[in-house]
């Protein structure tokens, strides 16, 4: 009886734990927060350069952005149009190279994990959506598809903020 007791309470507290260490209340997915080392989520109510990007695979097996590298004015603000034109899932996310290859091995050991944060979009084939964001840092930054097996095909682009 005090065995069964003791699995009970152990069992009970390694799930509280763990439902502390998901974040109470967080939607399912994973979030970045807002503010990043290179920028803020932009105002949808104020005027932005709009840049179009497709997401698709190619018939020998690779997958691409179109355009794969996008020059912007630091303190720009852009509205990303993104659209999936491929046949599977894709997602765009916008981050610093090495936050983008350490988020990429992430993915590896939870590849369902969904972005659908202020700096990342993921969409099912055919589906379009936006990202609204200022660019406050000069540099060079990346924009990726994490979802595995994507980067590695070639789903990466360069962002030059000057």
């Amino acid at each position: 009886m005090h065995f069964g007791i003791f699995l009970l309470a152990l069992t009970a507290g390694a799930t509280i734990h763990g439902m502390a260490l998901a974040g109470a209340g967080q939607a399912p997915g994973h979030g970045h927060g807002d503010e990043t080392t290179f920028g803020v989520p932009g105002d949808p109510k104020k005027p932005a350069r709009l840049i179009s990007v497709a997401m698709r695979e190619t018939d020998d097996g690779r997958m691409l952005f179109e355009p794969n590298r996008i020059e912007i004015k630091r303190g720009e603000q852009v509205r990303f149009r993104i659209r999936n034109k491929g046949e599977l899932d894709h997602e765009f996310v916008l981050a610093t190279p090495e936050q983008n290859l350490k988020h990429a091995l992430e993915m590896q050991k939870n590849p369902d994990m969904e972005h659908d944060d202020p700096n990342a979009k993921r969409l099912s084939p055919k589906q379009s959506g936006e990202i609204v964001w200022k660019f406050t840092k000069a540099g060079k930054f990346d924009f990726s598809c994490l979802i595995p097996g994507h980067r590695e095909s070639g789903m990466t682009g360069t962002i030059i903020v000057k």
